[in-house]
């Protein structure tokens, strides 16, 4: 596996050795060895999968108390992922980090815990799987607005297009307004 820095320093771009032949492709998604050599020390304890249609956004989601790292990828089509830094004494505060993940191009993002994260559906229909290092905690779920400018993050939308969005996440907040990591 290739893992590769995205400008945060958690923050990793993690491309599997696929083998290619007449019948199709096999790749490793998890080598939990292979993760911890590159710095990722992960557990998880519940995998979702997610389907899309073209433009739909969802996030900026997070989880303030009982947090959760994230390896998310995309088992069929394509969409543009993020991860946002929300822990307010980080150097990193504020900033993002995004990547195209695809069927095509088998990479995977490692959001680890502190950090939101949404997702751009780029193709007719996207089908996202993520592994997670904690469970699901309604009450401890935040959103951030997508199109902060604080946070300034380049989402591939034509000009014209508005993305589809949750009730939620068209009324999250700003950074400025959001609960964050200490």
């Amino acid at each position: 596996m290739l893992f590769e820095s995205t400008g945060l320093p958690e923050v990793m771009l993690i491309t599997p050795r696929a083998f290619h032949d007449e019948r199709g492709l096999f790749f490793e998604a998890w080598h939990e060895e292979a993760f911890r050599r590159a710095g990722i020390d992960a557990r998880f304890v519940q995998d979702n999968h997610s389907h899309s249609i073209r433009h739909v956004l969802r996030g900026l989601h997070y989880q303030i108390r009982q947090t959760q790292g994230k390896l998310v990828r995309v088992a069929h089509g394509r969409a543009y992922d993020v991860a946002v830094d929300m822990r307010r004494t980080s150097p990193t505060f504020g900033k993002w980090a995004g990547a195209e993940l695809s069927d095509a191009n088998l990479k995977m993002l490692w959001i680890p815990p502190g950090f939101a994260h949404g997702y751009l559906a780029l193709s007719e229909r996207v089908a996202i799987l993520y592994k997670c290092t904690n469970f699901y905690a309604r009450d401890d779920e935040r959103t951030v607005r997508y199109d902060d400018p604080d946070i300034g993050i380049e989402w591939p939308l034509s000009v014209g297009v508005s993305p589809l969005l949750s009730q939620k996440d068209a009324c999250a907040p700003g950074l400025s307004a959001a609960e964050c990591f200490t």
